[in-house]
């Protein structure tokens, strides 16, 4: 079950929302949680139940040593200042947080290491394959920035249902935002969210409209071009090649946008504000900057959690620099066991390095040439992060690059299949442009993305709304969206992936 589901719309969201509230309403608050809770768990349960016991296990114990941490037991409370008490809470922590890594890394990395050592050193290890659980990155670093939040004493209550609710509450569980007990937990608490709110039901739904246009009307039409053209293993020309890279490009933006948005406002639904974690990255004018709106809770984590502790800015020049391609590597790990994940992360890291040494020569880039720069290395950078081996990347780039391919064809060599989408129109083209016959509908597309990426994004749509076109607007989005999710089946979240 996906937010663009019939399934979730139609029945799971309304049956969980009208449950949930009629048990608050006659005053059954852990009731409303408890039944909120198996609804998480029913979600999650959807897709295998073979891991569901796992993400139990998993919050037990992260439950015990983070109420632990931030509680304490009597002895470590009453010697709280002394340097045994504080190496031990250390590495309860340290022991904590590697388990969590552990179990993480058997389940996504084993695979990977194998091989690796298997094609480093000549060797045979055999090793049976191993399925990744679903939203086990997420759920994983979630807990364990409540354990650190924990050590650092800032958790403020400990009750076990609460803590199964803020790790498996369904709008964040499988795809994010990573949030803090801090940001979910008062929500909650708050006796005036066990009480259906017009307001936020309105806004709920708005946000949620706008999100699941982007996903299954754009993204699920981008990913048409984009598998088209990195799936294959026939040889690109110049414009495909592009056209494949922009749609993909454009299908992760819309795609992780329609999903933040819709977890926003699938929570908006019962009174919770979930963490902004898209904000129009390709608005961007640097790359510092795309990273501050691309993923941010992803972004806050990496920073407070591995760049901080490694030194942060506290180092010499060097190190700062060191420090911010390792954050960067490692997050590029984080997204998949695969060497493509790593080289993304790396050129992310190393523009990021490139980004700090410019801005000490003072010497600006102009709004649009830093847009363009920054675009065009984030569309070329996004070519690893699709490709499923090296050899595909260097196949989809090397055709970008080649800029006599685009006035090497004559209409001649044109399939007809290429040019059946446009009548007429086709063959006034095939005078010019050849080859970009093919293409012209996806570049069409690319070009209205562009454009919709310069206007509002859905929260400012959200501030900006007012009267009786607001509705109206969303009414019409998420009618159109429902029609394109009855007639097709709607792809998986490209980041349910990672």
């Amino acid at each position: 079950m996906i937010f663009s589901s019939w399934q979730f719309i139609l029945l799971f969201l309304p049956i969980t929302f009208t449950v949930y509230f009629l048990l608050n309403q006659k005053q059954f608050f852990v009731a409303g949680k408890v039944w909120l809770v198996l609804a998480s768990g029913f979600f999650y349960a959807y897709w295998d139940t073979a891991y569901l016991p796992l993400i139990v296990i998993s919050i037990l114990f992260n439950y015990g040593i983070g109420t632990w941490l931030a509680k304490g037991d009597g002895h470590h409370k009453a010697v709280e200042n002394s340097r045994s008490s504080v190496f031990i809470r250390k590495l309860v922590l340290a022991a904590g947080v590697a388990l969590n890594l552990v179990l993480l890394g058997y389940y996504k990395y084993t695979s990977f290491v194998i091989s690796n050592i298997n094609a480093l050193f000549g060797t045979n290890y055999q090793h049976h394959s191993i399925a990744l659980p679903l939203a086990i990155s997420f759920f994983t670093f979630t807990q364990i920035a409540y354990l650190v939040d924990g050590y650092r004493e800032e958790t403020s209550e400990y009750n076990l249902l609460n803590y199964t609710l803020f790790v498996t509450f369904f709008p964040h569980l499988i795809a994010g935002p990573i949030v803090h007990h801090r940001d979910l937990m008062p929500q909650f608490a708050a006796r005036e969210a066990a009480v259906p709110w017009s307001e936020n039901i309105w806004k709920g739904l708005f946000i949620f409209s706008i999100g699941l246009f982007k996903k299954v009307v754009i993204a699920d039409t981008f990913s048409i071009w984009a598998n088209a053209g990195f799936d294959g293993v026939a040889a690109l020309g110049f414009y495909p090649a592009w056209a494949a890279s922009l749609s993909y490009t454009f299908q992760l933006y819309f795609d992780f946008s329609g999903y933040c948005d819709m977890a926003i406002g699938a929570a908006l639904l019962f009174n919770i504000w979930l963490p902004v974690n898209f904000n129009s990255p390709y608005k961007a004018s640097d790359i510092q900057d795309f990273w501050r709106r691309w993923h941010i809770t992803l972004s806050s984590f990496l920073r407070d959690y591995l760049y901080i502790p490694l030194g942060g800015n506290r180092c010499g020049k060097f190190r700062i620099y060191l420090n911010v391609f390792i954050t960067f590597l490692l997050g590029g790990l984080w997204h998949g066991a695969t060497w493509m994940y790593v080289i993304w992360g790396g050129m992310h890291g190393i523009a990021l390095v490139i980004n700090r040494l410019w801005k000490t020569l003072n010497r600006p880039f102009h709004p649009v040439a830093g847009w363009l720069v920054t675009f065009v290395f984030v569309n070329f950078a996004w070519v690893f992060f699709r490709a499923k081996s090296l050899d595909d990347a260097r196949r989809v780039l090397r055709s970008m690059l080649d800029i006599r391919s685009a006035f090497g064809v004559n209409a001649a060599s044109v399939p007809v299949s290429d040019v059946a989408w446009g009548g007429w129109l086709s063959d006034h083209l095939l005078r010019f442009v050849p080859g970009m016959v093919g293409m012209v509908p996806s570049y069409l597309a690319i070009m209205l993305a562009f454009v919709l990426i310069a206007l509002k994004n859905s929260m400012e749509l959200l501030r900006s709304s007012s009267g009786s076109g607001a509705p109206v607007y969303a009414g019409v989005l998420f009618s159109v969206a429902m029609c394109f999710t009855l007639a097709t089946a709607s792809t998986v979240f490209l980041y349910f992936n990672f």
